[in-house]
């Protein structure tokens, strides 16, 4: 049993990879350390379970990554998916402190693979987790045992005591029986509340039943709005969140990265109406691919469909269920319960508008359309290559954006502008800082790992001093 009766260093709520981060460097800094996570132990982790990469920053080729991405490439991309709405000097700084996440992940034993090819065009910004979300958590969970850090699973903080901008207790569910935990220094790191579709229907209304929750059922929000409430600066758009086109079959919660659909580049996507909404090649899909969620969502019924043929099919990865299949658009349409005269008019006149290029699926190309609205802007070429394929979409949704606001030290702002004495935040809770809109593939963890470490130091120095 844990001891509640004393008052430990530091308080890390959340289980996933930015409380793992900042535990361990609480830890290796001499500080007793505390970590409550909501979940049972098959289910630690928080989102971070179906994750499989971070962005980072490097000079020149590395045993897992391709070529050189720089601080200025990185931050024009990261700039060019939030649409300027972003705090630059945070970004930068995680930017550059990016370049040295794969190494500390390592030094807790987490294993890189070398860098991919293929259709995810990621070998030079990403480092793959060899084993993907859970070989991480399994190797961060381990350097906690190590270090002697506490851990509590089944343990759900729901209270934070805060006194003039000071942390000094939590109220939790152990196990189900209520209990205390006193602390020196708390990190919050317990994510958004995209699983709390109460909350989300109040910006969403009905539509938030529609939502597929693509990580854990436990990002409920608790702390998050406990903060809030407690005179914590907010940040960030409570409606923008990292959600992107998922399988519309996929289970409404914890159906994780495999459900998510990367079709879209090499297709035309229809609405329940039957209408194209949104230019499908806009950009290479790990710059785009998370604004798709958030159309669809806007879309009647949350539901759309991605048409295309066999020409396409081995330019993106496979989906988990089996794609509708037929030899004519009409028998498409009937499988996914469509107006077919309607679907096969929308095809017509997109196949009568592209003009042929050279087809680059890696890179933007030339392949367009003209005269068309809305476009497509690369990746354009006539669907009429039978059998026809179409996937069923809906958005699915990872994180939300609205957080608690952060220095760059990771310290919790209070409404009058200044620090709090004690409270850190890291990782999903503290989001909306850096990312007002849109998302980058790989920089969640990218985000993690940095304030997570962030957080961990500074809470370590707290109790030092």
């Amino acid at each position: 049993m844990p001891d509640f009766s004393r008052v430990y260093d530091v308080l890390v709520v959340g289980g996933g990879n930015a409380a793992l981060c900042a535990a361990i460097t609480a830890a290796r800094a001499g500080a007793s350390v505390i970590l409550c996570e909501a979940s049972p132990p098959p289910l630690r982790g928080g989102n971070s379970r179906h994750t499989r990469n971070l962005r980072t920053m490097h000079p020149g080729p590395t045993q897992v990554m391709t070529d050189s991405y720089l601080e200025e490439e990185y931050w024009d991309d990261l700039r060019r998916v939030t649409a300027g709405k972003t705090d630059e000097a945070l970004a930068r700084m995680c930017i550059r402190a990016s370049q040295h996440a794969p190494d500390f992940l390592a030094s807790c034993g987490v294993v890189f693979q070398p860098s991919l090819s293929g259709t995810l065009s990621l070998s030079r910004t990403n480092a793959f987790f060899l084993g993907g979300g859970k070989a991480l958590l399994n190797a961060l969970y381990r350097e906690c045992a190590r270090l002697g850090i506490v851990t509590l699973y089944d343990t759900e903080v729901q209270h934070i005591k805060v006194e003039e901008g000071w942390a000094t207790e939590a109220v939790v569910s152990h196990a189900g029986f209520p209990e205390r935990i006193r602390f020196k220094a708390l990190v919050a790191s317990s994510g958004g509340f995209q699983a709390n579709r109460n909350w989300l229907r109040e910006y969403w209304g009905d539509a938030a039943d529609n939502f597929q929750i693509r990580g854990t059922p436990y990002a409920q929000g608790t702390i998050l709005k406990d903060l809030l409430a407690q005179g914590v600066q907010e940040v960030g758009d409570p409606t923008q969140f990292h959600a992107v086109a998922n399988d519309a079959r996929a289970p409404m919660e914890d159906g994780g990265l495999a459900m998510r659909l990367d079709c879209v580049p090499f297709a035309i996507v229809v609405n329940r109406n039957v209408e194209r909404f949104y230019d499908e090649g806009e950009d290479v899909w790990p710059k785009r691919y998370a604004i798709w969620g958030r159309l669809i969502a806007q879309q009647p019924g949350q539901v759309a469909l991605a048409v295309t043929d066999s020409q396409a099919v081995m330019n993106f990865l496979p989906s988990v269920y089996p794609p509708y299949k037929a030899d004519s658009i009409a028998g498409i349409a009937a499988q996914a319960g469509m107006d077919a005269a309607k679907l096969e008019k929308v095809v017509a006149d997109y196949n009568a508008a592209v003009v042929p290029g050279t087809f680059t699926p890696m890179t933007p190309d030339d392949c367009r359309t003209e005269g068309l609205t809305p476009p497509k802007s690369h990746w354009a070429r006539r669907i009429d290559k039978p059998p026809y394929y179409a996937y069923p979409l809906r958005p699915g949704i990872t994180f939300t954006f609205l957080s608690v606001k952060v220095d760059d030290k990771a310290r919790v702002l209070m409404a009058d502008g200044k620090p709090s004495g004690n409270m850190f935040a890291s990782g999903e809770i503290m989001s909306g800082n850096i990312l007002g809109q849109g998302y980058l593939a790989g920089f969640g963890m990218t985000l993690g790992t940095v304030f997570g470490r962030l957080a961990g130091e500074g809470a370590a120095k707290h109790v030092r001093n």
